[in-house]
């Protein structure tokens, strides 16, 4: 916890010399959620979160991934952003609340019938990342996403099969796509990500 809080506090530190107000807006997120988790701690048996090794985002063909971003993503993605942020970053993110100008995606979770989810896959690698929503409405998925600027997924909507969460909150996948943060409150853990890092169609 102490490390996600410096962490934090050296990139705020530094956000004078970041142009993009959205990733000034991302970091003033980052470093509030550090002092909330060091207020609320949340011990190991709470969370299903599975934790991996900084090995993961060793450099590999390119970047951090073994391919590029396809061309064609869902949603009308950028896939000249997504292969930015996915494959050559680790701290940055796509302008906040992005996703609230897709109005494909936002039609998409607004048709889900109760109980329905949607299933999110590596922008890169086209492996499922995360289920949602998972416990709640597509309404109120929506409404957590857009109040924090970034979709916001729960322990629940996570498929650990092939997500992990490092020392510092980053958050990837196995293959090394950087996804975003995880980004605690008093609910619990919060994996604040760029919707073109999960917006892939799939394996056919």
């Amino acid at each position: 916890m102490l490390s996600l809080l410096i962490l934090a506090l050296m990139l705020v530190s530094s956000a004078s010399l970041i142009p993009s107000l959205p990733h000034r807006a991302f970091l003033s997120t980052l470093t509030t959620a550090a002092f909330t988790t060091s207020l609320f701690p949340l011990s190991a048996s709470a969370s299903p979160l599975v934790s991996g090794e900084e090995s993961i985002m060793s450099s590999k063909a390119h970047g951090t991934t073994a391919t590029a971003v396809p061309d064609e993503l869902l949603w009308n993605t950028d896939a000249k952003l997504a292969d930015k942020i996915c494959s050559f970053n680790r701290h940055w993110a796509e302008p906040a609340r992005t996703w609230t100008s897709q109005s494909d995606f936002i039609a998409q979770v607004k048709a889900l019938k109760p109980g329905e989810a949607i299933t999110f896959f590596d922008s890169v690698s086209n492996e499922p990342l995360f289920k949602a929503p998972v416990g709640r409405s597509g309404d109120e998925f929506l409404a957590e996403s857009k109040s924090h600027g970034w979709p916001s997924f729960r322990d629940s909507e996570v498929v650990w099969e092939t997500v992990r969460v490092l020392k510092d909150g980053e958050t990837v996948s196995v293959g090394g796509t950087h996804l975003g943060h995880n980004l605690p409150d008093r609910t619990g853990n919060r994996y604040c990500v760029n919707l073109c890092c999960v917006a892939g169609k799939g394996k056919k």
